[in-house]
């Protein structure tokens, strides 16, 4: 049987494609159309689906989209209504939209599937679809489930349980009270992009001091000891406004939000540091909450607030949980994954076998390119490449070049499902270097010089390097982890007379190009099972140098989606300053190339807008 998942509408859209219960495919629209984010209809990646699953229309027995318009429609009318007249505004902007597109959905379904699909279209509850998402593909045969995000129909967090084939919610907070909207509220205070910066503003906070931890508390947010709270909705105007603070927000914290590209200021740091505390509290509480409410000793987290893997790891680390497992693509593009789930379980009543692994298949469920389509288009492109017979050979050539300290753009088997490079599309580099960080955010990313890169560490040696537990897993870089006390190097200034990004100029470790300034790291474990090529590279370069660790970071430019296909690569790899490209078995030297035209870089570059 096949079911077709779709998420569209507000955030990263997505399809996926369920047979009989095994994953089959799953993409972003963004990647295909190179639209960071696009929020349209899903229509190449379902194209993609049906043609990895070797299907027309005609042959999917389900189509489900992942969420209730109707009811989602219903939230804004009241909320509107309840604003009134403040919010006319915001309707007149939100309401083309949805009396053109999202209230007509079979419609745009049925012209993205040819008019051939002639099944029946379902659709669940957003946060069912989170929940099915964490679940399902989870590794345990019952768990407790909790789920925080901005908001899908009226929900923005709830809690409950899956035992075997069934879910079942008990718990919702519900809208305006969200900590997706309260986390995403500072993000546009502190000058970052609503619904992509968050993370940036995560990798911010330990440079500053929670300083306003007791103001965010005592006048923002009304925090129960169970997780749930009501924010005080005089600072937040989001409900009738397309900002998400106000002129009370402003004076509360002395001063308007920072323009965006303006200078970092302390002020930026300690509030960023600040609501993160803030938002660690929350998570940590409401964990500790499910296992009271559930007893479980398992538990499964989805939905976007999940992306923030420092809160993540607080949860595992000083949680009550024995285990935890969170769904790669946390946010709303994973919604079209739990939804096909959900129907072929739940609703279908499907058995539900577990075996101690989880069915995501290490997040690699999109197009992959094989070598005679790779050399076809670098022809075709006039580029020069050396192409290898023996993989060993070009294993060993590429460990050779990062212990060079060469940046080496690493494109191979099927693209990653979820917003982070898991290996396959990603840029590599020596982690021991002092200057990559540098390099890597000015030079090749074209981002802020703060954000921290980073580290992929075979398995086997990751609690040598990180404080972590012997085998343990973080396939998806989703748990951060300090260095060990033994890889940390005395700081040749003291520490403590260091403000802001003066931070950055310490070397702090053996391996200090992934050492954020707290010490901590976003961890990526890779094992031979889901990774065989990065893993031999890896060990072969460990074998060359001692070391088991290497920087992995997103391929793509800031603004940019992650690269999908050869051409998005070599153009990438063309407009910066990257080394190596490696793509499958061709390998590309940059002096090698002929010399792009610089109107062509600055018309790559200028497709993405800058966030």
């Amino acid at each position: 049987m096949n079911i077709l998942g779709i998420s569209a509408f507000y955030h990263d859209s997505a399809a996926a494609l369920v047979r009989d219960g095994e994953i089959i495919a799953a993409a972003q629209e963004e990647r295909f159309t190179r639209k960071k984010h696009d929020s349209q209809f899903p229509t190449n990646a379902v194209e993609y689906c049906l043609q990895t699953g070797r299907l027309a229309a005609e042959d999917l027995d389900y189509v489900v989209f992942y969420e209730k318009p109707l009811q989602k429609f219903e939230r804004l009318l009241e909320t509107y209504i309840g604003y009134a007249p403040r919010g006319f505004k915001q309707f007149l902007m939100g309401m083309p939209l949805w009396l053109r597109l999202k209230l007509h959905l079979p419609r745009e379904m049925d012209r993205a599937l040819h008019n051939k699909y002639k099944s029946r279209y379902v659709f669940t509850e957003h946060h069912e679809s989170h929940a099915a998402s964490a679940f399902f593909p989870c590794p345990f045969d019952e768990a407790a489930i909790l789920t925080f995000d901005a908001v899908g129909e009226w929900t923005t967090g709830s809690f409950g349980t899956g035992r075997g084939n069934k879910i079942e919610l008990t718990h919702v907070m519900q809208f305006p009270h969200s900590l997706g909207l309260l986390y995403s509220a500072f993000t546009y205070f502190t000058g970052f992009r609503v619904n992509s910066g968050e993370y940036k503003m995560m990798g911010l906070a330990p440079y500053g001091e929670p300083k306003y931890y007791k103001l965010i508390s005592e006048n923002l947010i009304d925090l129960k000891e169970d997780g749930s709270f009501r924010l005080d909705m005089s600072y937040f105007p989001y409900c009738h406004k397309t900002v998400m603070t106000g002129p009370k927000f402003e004076k509360l914290f002395g001063g308007p939000p920072r323009k965006p590209e303006s200078p970092l200021t302390q002020r930026e740091m300690d509030i960023a540091a600040s609501i993160q505390a803030v938002t660690e509290e929350i998570m940590l509480r409401a964990a500790r909450h499910v296992h009271r409410q559930t007893g479980m000793q398992n538990l499964v987290l989805a939905g976007g607030v999940f992306l923030n893997c420092v809160g993540n790891s607080r949860i595992l680390r000083e949680g009550p949980f024995d285990n935890i497992w969170i769904q790669p693509a946390a946010g709303d593009a994973g919604g079209a994954l739990g939804a096909a789930l959900f129907v072929w379980y739940q609703l279908l009543g499907n058995e539900r076998r577990v075996d101690g692994h989880d069915k995501q298949g290490a997040s690699l469920l999109g197009p992959a390119y094989t070598d005679e389509q790779i050399r076809r288009f670098l022809d075709s492109a006039n580029a020069r490449y050396h192409s290898y017979q023996d993989q060993e050979q070009l294993i060993d050539k590429v460990a050779d070049l990062i212990n060079q300290e060469k940046v080496i753009g690493w494109f191979q088997g099927r693209m990653e499902f979820g917003p982070r490079a898991l290996g396959n599309r990603s840029i590599i580099g020596d982690a021991r270097s002092e200057k990559m960080q540098s390099i890597m955010n000015r030079k090749i990313k074209l981002r802020e010089s703060f954000r921290p890169f980073a580290p992929c560490v075979l398995r086997e040696d990751a609690a040598d390097y990180f404080q972590m537990k012997p085998e343990e897993d973080s396939p998806y870089m989703l748990l951060v982890a300090s260095i060990q006390e033994d890889k940390r190097l005395t700081p040749d200034v003291p520490l403590e007379s260091l403000k802001g990004l003066e931070k950055l100029k310490v070397k702090r470790s053996v391996v200090p190009a992934i050492t954020h300034v707290d010490y901590s790291a976003r961890i990526q474990t890779v094992d031979s099972q889901r990774h065989p090529k990065l893993h031999r590279l890896m060990s072969l370069f460990k074998e060359k140098t001692g070391c088991p660790v290497i920087i992995n970071t997103s391929f793509n430019i800031r603004g940019e989606p992650i690269v999908c296909s050869p051409e998005h690569a070599y153009r990438c790899f063309i407009a910066t300053n990257m080394d190596v490209l490696v793509m499958e078995n061709q390998l590309l030297y940059k002096e090698e190339q002929p010399q792009a035209k610089q109107h062509e870089i600055d018309e790559y570059k200028a497709q993405f807008e800058l966030d």
